[in-house]
Parts: C-alpha cells; structure tokens; sequence
C-alpha cells in the first residue's frame, strides 16, 4: 500500500515504513503529524484518486530529527563588470518517518481511476 501526499508545496510518494525529507515543518521531535492532502492511494492494485484529494485518507507520521541538507552554492557574476557574488545555502528539513495510512469506511465518495477512464471514454 502506497499513497502520494502534497505537503509543503510539494508531493511525495509514501508507504508504511519510509522515511521521508519534507521541508522545515513546525513540529517537535518525536511528536506525530498527520498529512490530509491525500492525492491518490493504491492498496493491492486498487487505486484511488482524489479530486482534488482523496476524502477520508490520512498519512500518520512521526518526527524524527530536524536538521540543514548539503550546503548549495548560489554565484552571480557579471562579465567585465568586475561584479561577483558568492553565497552558499543549506536547506532545513525534517525527517519523518510514516507509521500508517488510514483510510475510512466511506470507499464509495471516490471513483477508482479505472471508473473515471471509462467515463472519458463515453463521453
């Protein structure tokens, strides 16, 4: 069982067990998040896709470290302008590693993504 959550401006492909880098979240080490914006969910070649999120579904997390990624280098030049500028960047993070996806016993407000096809297809 997978899903595909958006957080942080971003989507990220998650299943039981993975640990994953979000960007900075404000949440305290060892405390649990939890992620509502679902956007699809597969559990044993059964798939679901939200519109825009899937209802009902949530990804449960547990926090485990904040920490800066690998320092990037930011350089700005202008040729024969004598004009030059050197930064360097590191990225916070968090690193969270998901516990459970828990999906409800309302199945039947989405359609699977075989369904939607089919009504393209008709239309």
């Amino acid at each position: 069982m997978y899903a595909i959550i958006e957080s942080c401006g971003k989507q990220y492909k998650v299943a039981e067990g993975d640990v994953v880098f979000f960007e900075k979240l404000n949440a305290e080490e060892g405390k649990k998040v939890t992620f509502d914006n679902v956007i699809l969910v597969s559990d044993n070649g059964k798939v679901q896709v939200g519109n825009p999120y899937v209802k009902g579904v949530k990804v449960e997390g547990k926090v485990v470290s904040h920490g800066k990624g690998k320092k990037i280098i930011v350089f700005k030049m202008k040729a024969k302008k004598n004009y030059r500028r050197k930064q360097g960047h590191r990225q916070p993070y968090t690193k969270v590693e998901i516990t459970s996806i828990k999906t409800s016993a309302k199945k039947a407000e989405t359609k699977p993504a075989s369904e939607k096809v089919a009504e393209k297809a008709e239309a």
